[in-house]
């Protein structure tokens, strides 16, 4: 990877960490572009890029938006438990609670001490019971 790229990165993170996100968003999809145009890249870079420009779209509430970046990220790198996490909240806010419930248990398999997903894995079990004993 280009020292360019690396500095992009950082410049990103460190908007994401001030809260400027719009500004992150902007040099994560730089760094994304820059990174699938020379294949170059770290792909755990690159799936840390997609995921949290996710997170920007998620906090928008461009929810559909967010997990194709998630699902991106997800597809680099395999083993990155935390968009696997990131998308089952999307997924779990849908009302989608299978799909939810498929992440979640994945993030849990790569990481069992992740306690957001094991909290968030046992309120979709709980909230999709309820759902099916309502009837709907």
């Amino acid at each position: 990877m280009e020292d360019s790229e690396l500095i992009i990165l950082q410049k990103a993170h460190d908007e994401f960490s001030s809260k400027n996100f719009k500004r992150a968003e902007e040099l994560y999809t730089k760094f994304i572009e820059s990174c699938t145009n020379s294949r170059k890249c770290n792909a755990h870079d690159l799936a840390i890029a997609y995921n949290n420009r996710g997170q920007v779209k998620y906090l928008r509430v461009d929810f559909y938006e967010a997990m194709v970046d998630y699902t991106s990220a997800i597809e680099i790198n395999s083993q990155f438990e935390v968009p696997l996490y990131n998308r089952g909240l999307i997924r779990y806010r849908l009302g989608f609670f299978k799909e939810a419930e498929s992440d979640f248990r994945r993030a849990l398999e790569l990481n069992p001490d992740f306690k957001d997903a094991k909290e968030s894995l046992s309120q979709t079990l709980w909230d999709s019971e309820e759902k099916m004993k309502r009837g709907y």
